[in-house]
């Protein structure tokens, strides 16, 4: 019977590394540079945007309000009425500016309705409450009513009938 030595145990770490070196090869063969922006690439298809932040240019976030100040002034003087429950606390964000009025939408309700939020500082607003699956949203209108600035994200009290 012949007898065969085990294969050295040097050259088992070198032979996968050695293997591995010459695979790279194949990833640089087909390797092409991509394109550079520059003057040369055609700019027709891309048309000139002029992008202006809200507040330039004669624009104000108070612009996209389209609430009226004696809907605003019925809205903030209207009692808690009576058979209104408290439904939650939840924590607004600002909803999309294009939707009028004076709304929240939350999850808390699952039918449209009228109702009042009430914010950290006491202030109450008679809103229309609207069912959503997400997050709370409250209209452009309301925070500009209970004077909530646009980036804050407060946690308000919701009731509902």
């Amino acid at each position: 019977m012949m007898y065969i030595a085990p294969f050295p145990a040097r050259f088992s770490l070198i032979l996968p590394l050695l293997l591995g070196l010459s695979g790279c090869a194949l990833f640089e063969r087909g390797r092409e540079e991509a394109p550079r922006p520059g003057a040369d690439l055609a700019t027709e298809f891309a048309p000139a945007v002029s992008v202006q932040p809200l507040g330039a240019a004669g624009y104000a976030p108070e612009a996209l309000d389209q609430t009226s100040e004696a809907e605003k002034r019925a809205a903030l003087a209207a009692p808690a009425a009576g058979g209104e429950r408290e439904l939650g606390r939840a924590v607004v964000a600002l909803g999309p500016p294009a939707e009028a009025g004076l709304w929240v939408r939350t999850s808390l309700v699952s039918a449209p309705g009228q109702g009042r939020v009430v914010v950290p500082g006491g202030r109450s607003l008679a809103v229309e409450l609207r069912p959503t699956s997400g997050g709370a949203l409250m209209s452009f209108s309301a925070y500009q009513t209970l004077g909530i600035g646009l980036t804050e994200l407060p946690e308000v009290t919701i009731y509902g009938r």
